[in-house]
This record gives C-alpha cells, sequence and structure tokens, in this order.
C-alpha cells in the first residue's frame, strides 16, 4: 500500500487531551476518562479531516532510553518521578492520567487501530523508522518539535503540529521550517542540538540561541561545517562563537545521536491498515460500557466505517 500513512504520537495528544477536556469527564465509576475520550475524539476529527489509508499510535515504550542517558545524563532528568535501578525510571505524570492510559491501549487494542512501541525506543524513534521505510505519503501528528526534523517537501512528510485540540492544526512543511526557523526538516536537528531545549534536558551550545544557531547553519551548511569553521581561522565566526563552539565539542560529539530519531528501530510485523471494523467488538462493547466512552467511541467508529 502507498496511500497516506498518519502516525500519531499517541502520550503527546493524549496529554493534550487530559489538560484539554474537563476532568468533569468521567466513568459511571466516577473515574476520569477526560484523556480517553479527548484521544477518541481527537482520532475521529483526524481521520474525518485527513483521510489517512494507514495508521500507527505511536507509543514510548521507554519515555527516557538509557542509550540516551548514558551519552547526556541531564537527558529528560527533571521528568523522573521514580527511579529504579537495572529498569526504566518512571516519568512524572498527573495522578488522574496515569490510569487512563491502560485504558487507552485497550480501547486501539480493541477497536482494530494499530498501536506500535518498541522495548529501549521512544514514539519518536518508532515514528522515525516507519517514516524511514514510508513508500507514500506521510502525516505526523504530534505536539514535539523534535519530529519537524523528519520533514521533507520532496517524500510529502508533514508534520501536523496542533495549536489548539486537533482542530487547528500547522501543516509543517519546509516552507514553514524555513519561515520560522531559518532551516529545513534536515537542518532541524543541528539547530535544535546547537539551541538546547531545557523541556528535554538538553544544555546546548552556551551562547548560542535559536537565531544565531540559524545563521551559523546558513552560512556553514550543517554541525559538521559549522564545527569545521572553528578550526579555520578565515571562516566567519566572532570571538565568542569560536570560543564557545569549542568548550562544547564534547557536547557536540555526544549530541546527535541523542537529539535525532532513530530510524532503525526493530519494528514488529502489524497490519496498520485503517480498520473499517472493530477488531474485538465484544470487548470494545465492554469497554465503552465500563468506561463510559459513549459518544466519542461512537462517532470515532462511525467515521471508520465510512
Amino acid at each position: 500500500m502507498t496511500g497516506r500513512l498518519m502516525l500519531l504520537d499517541t502520550a503527546s495528544l493524549y496529554f493534550r487531551a487530559y489538560f484539554g477536556v474537563p476532568d468533569s469527564v468521567k466513568a459511571p465509576d466516577g473515574s476520569p476518562v477526560n484523556a480517553v475520550r479527548g484521544l477518541l475524539d481527537f482520532i475521529d476529527r483526524l481521520v474525518k479531516d485527513h483521510r489517512p489509508e494507514r495508521l500507527v499510535a505511536c507509543m514510548d515504550a521507554d519515555w527516557r532510553p538509557q542509550w540516551r542517558v548514558d551519552l547526556i545524563p541531564t537527558y529528560k532528568a527533571h521528568r523522573v518521578a521514580v527511579e529504579h535501578e537495572g529498569g526504566p525510571d518512571e516519568e512524572e505524570v498527573p495522578d488522574t492520567l496515569s490510569p487512563q492510559v491502560p485504558v487507552i491501549e485497550a480501547v486501539l487494542d480493541a477497536a482494530g487501530i494499530a498501536r506500535v512501541g518498541v522495548e529501549g525506543y521512544e514514539a519518536d524513534d518508532v515514528i522515525g523508522t516507519f517514516t524511514a521505510r514510508a513508500d507514500g505519503p506521510v502525516d505526523i501528528v504530534t505536539g514535539d518539535r523534535d519530529l519537524y526534523q523528519l520533514v521533507d517537501d520532496e517524500r510529502g512528510i508533514r508534520v501536523l503540529y496542533p495549536l489548539k485540540g486537533v482542530g487547528t492544526l500547522q501543516m509543517t512543511d519546509e516552507a514553514v521550517l524555513r519561515e520560522k526557523y531559518g532551516v529545513d526538516g534536515r537542518g532541524y536537528a543541528d539547530l535544535a542540538l546547537l539551541r538546547g531545549d531545557p523541556s528535554d534536558g538538553l544544555p546546548g551550545v552556551a551562547g548560542i540561541g535559536e537565531k544565531t544557531a540559524a545563521k551559523l547553519l546558513a552560512e556553514f551548511g550543517d554541525l559538521a561545517g559549522i564545527m569545521a569553521a572553528v578550526d579555520d581561522p578565515q571562516a566567519k565566526l566572532t570571538p565568542s562563537q569560536r570560543k564557545r563552539l569549542d568548550e562544547a565539542r564534547p557536547y557536540v560529539a555526544l549530541a546527535p545521536k541523542v537529539v535525532r530519531v532513530a530510524d532503525d528501530v526493530p519494528l514488529p510485523d502489524v497490519d496498520i491498515a485503517l480498520p473499517h471494523a472493530p477488531r474485538d467488538p465484544a470487548g470494545l462493547e465492554a469497554l465503552a460500557a465500563r468506561w463510559g466512552l459513549g459518544g466519542s467511541l461512537q462517532r470515532l467508529l462511525t467515521t471508520l466505517a465510512e
């Protein structure tokens, strides 16, 4: 199949649903299901508006992979709620969201929507690998700008970035990236690496902000070109920039593997065709009754059937 593939950064979307839908939306037993119902409404709207032929809910099997932490120990360190020696740390998640995640997983599975997470990798890496293997256009739905690095006009790969719910999406192609950041998709990872990202615990290069990073990339092409310029006395770098970049060599040597999404994740063999009927109708009916999913689930099932 070469039709449009839609990849959902599922955690990014259910976090948005959780904070965007009132916690007064509850199951019959009083448990909040705002993230569950909000995500179902999101998926319904996305399928209606963009009509993908294939759909994958990409999951964080490991939200903070050890191989990234080994390279940059500050990676997402501020988000750790509980440390586990010899196992993945627990992420800080709102108390009333955590219990909704298994419900989301069960509903997606029963509905027949492909759900893929791979041990030792983040959802971003799963998305990066599906994108690398795609044989047609790809829509990546995420509230995480890190995935802008995958945007590629030639291959029809764009990021749908929610500005308000999923009714208002920024269709991020290379023109949008050049206008906002001065780089294309391939340059975005280098920009992010130089600028840093406090939300991911990435320090960046001291004194090199987003605008300076964009100017350096325009001048020298890519990260390797910038670092080569540090060693070239004729290169157009200010003394301060040269000094800062020189001091940042240890970080610059390791950060690319952390910042760039993996494209070689061992993906399972799954059917990613958009389902037109539930995989487990009885199980889905039981989940709908147990959690009071009502109109949200019914609207999605109607859209899928169309």
